[in-house]
């Protein structure tokens, strides 16, 4: 058993929020354990023999709240200082990133790395301080301040790999900024606003909305989206055509929950039915999306592969001039911890990859704001890190959806039916607000464009439409009267348009 002393400006905590926590092992991947709270300690007891890390949800001062982890730390009977472990890690993250970023290649990151010496001169302290609490107020300095140094450190690694993309030949972002549209809205104000922010269209393919019976299909707003994009000469992503989240799946499809082949012949025809439909007009599929973290059905690892190497296979060979796309939810993968018939989301993509599975690229769902798995706050410099994870697949990566809120206030419009308080995944510097919406994104992109393998960003709602997913997380209000964060976008697209005009005129 792992035990932690927490405190709380210098005072042992009365009250420690176990709300997303978890125990992970090595490579981060999560592992089942009992969190609890006993006089006045943080305990884990896991399941497994050998180190383990905890992620917690924690304060850090002015630098915001966030889902942080510690480093993986061996039992002993002396329990650790929890807000001490907490620094060392960021510390550690700090300093791992630079050497793999090269920092100390670049004159003008001399200011950064003296604001790196300056936390570990504060974490030096904390270490020799003469008591727990006297450590705790120290590490809680470090710590904050090494949160801020980590998000300037990836704001300025995203800067310094934005500009050698604008003088490279490859676009900054080939494929641009893209919304998932509402099937229902298609008004012209709703069309219009698509067409001012945005480079393409994802239409979603709810399978429980295509075929809400047996046999019965329904195309009709797919079918009106897809003839509104040829008109506006906006590309399409589309999908995801097989997910396992329970809002995806038709009512009638667990008849055969345990009737894995016929499950797979249900998932072929349906796969090959939207396909075929709409081969001219997708130019990038997401074939399968969250089998990683979703297993409604109970499958097997070997079924999961099996269904995304078969699903694939097949768009390929219905739409060979479209990009077959696999999406993976919740990333972080903190869902592994609490659902061992899932899979952690790099051993997924590793897979994937290393079993022959026919496809182009993979995607990734980034949310922020919502009190639940893979959804807690995260910083820019942990969020960074997760991007750089997939430069070892040798893939294409695609941001397929992103968002965060807006505002913190109860929203009974989202997809949580208004049950998921923001206040409770965290915030990023101030609590959510217009104006910080729109930092957060201008912040998000800068570091996703940075890198040379993402190829497009969509953002999952324009308004805050019934059904819309993060509370208070559209672009725009539900009278399509844009956000700030609409505004950045918009800036954004301008940016980058003319960045490619100016490399054209050099050609």
């Amino acid at each position: 058993m792992l035990k932690f002393e927490v405190y709380n400006e210098g005072a042992p905590a009365t009250n420690i929020d176990l709300g997303g926590a978890y125990a992970f092992s090595q490579e981060s991947i999560p592992i089942r354990a009992d969190l609890g709270v006993q006089e006045g300690m943080l305990t884990i007891a896991k399941r497994m023999p050998g180190a383990c890390g905890l992620a917690i949800l924690w304060h850090a001062g002015s630098a915001g709240k966030f889902l942080l982890t510690t480093t993986r730390l061996m039992e002993r009977a002396q329990p650790y200082n929890l807000n001490v472990e907490l620094a060392r890690a960021q510390l550690a993250r700090m300093s791992q990133k630079r050497e793999e970023w090269g920092l100390f290649d670049f004159a003008s990151a001399e200011a950064l790395n003296r604001e790196l010496d300056l936390v570990r001169a504060k974490f030096i302290q904390a270490l020799n301080a003469p008591d727990g609490a006297a450590a705790s107020v120290l590490a809680d300095e470090a710590l904050e301040a090494g949160i801020t140094l980590g998000e300037k450190m990836a704001l300025f690694h995203a800067d310094v790999f934005i500009d050698r993309r604008r003088n490279s030949s490859s676009p900054p972002l080939r494929g641009g900024f893209g919304c998932q549209i509402d099937l229902l809205s298609q008004s012209e104000l709703y069309q219009q606003r698509l067409m001012e922010a945005f480079n393409f269209i994802t239409v979603p393919m709810v399978w429980k909305h295509i075929e809400p019976k047996e046999r019965t299909h329904n195309f009709l707003q797919v079918d009106a989206w897809m003839k509104w994009a040829a008109a506006a000469r906006r590309p399409v992503h589309a999908g995801p055509l097989v997910s396992f989240e329970k809002s995806h799946l038709p009512d009638w499809m667990y008849l055969w929950e345990h009737d894995y082949e016929t499950l797979r012949d249900m998932i072929y025809e349906h796969v090959q039915r939207v396909v075929q439909r709409y081969d001219k007009q997708v130019r990038v599929w997401r074939v399968v999306g969250g089998l990683n973290a979703f297993n409604s059905f109970d499958l097997t690892f070997e079924q999961i592969i099996e269904l995304t190497r078969i699903t694939c296979l097949l768009v390929k060979k219905l739409a060979p001039r479209s990009s077959v796309i696999i999406d993976i939810a919740l990333p972080f993968g903190e869902y592994y911890a609490r659902n061992p018939k899932t899979i952690p989301p790099l051993l997924y993509a590793d897979m994937a990859v290393q079993s022959g599975v026919k496809f182009d690229a993979f995607g990734i769902q980034l949310y922020s704001g919502v009190p639940a798995d893979g959804m807690y706050v995260r910083d820019l410099l942990q969020i960074s890190s997760l991007l750089d994870e997939f430069v070892s697949m040798s893939k294409p990566l695609h941001i397929s959806a992103c968002q965060a809120p807006s505002d913190v206030s109860s929203d009974g419009w989202d997809a949580w039916a208004g049950q998921a308080c923001v206040t409770k995944a965290g915030h990023w510097h101030n609590p959510w607000s217009q104006r910080l919406q729109a930092e957060w994104l201008q912040a998000f992109f800068r570091v996703a464009i940075s890198k040379p393998y993402v190829e497009s960003i969509c953002w999952r709602d324009l308004a805050d439409y019934e059904g819309h997913y993060v509370p208070h997380g559209g672009l725009c209000r539900n009278n399509l009267e844009p956000k700030l964060a609409f505004k950045e976008l918009r800036n954004f697209k301008a940016i980058l348009a003319d960045a490619e005009a100016l490399k054209r005129d050099r050609k």
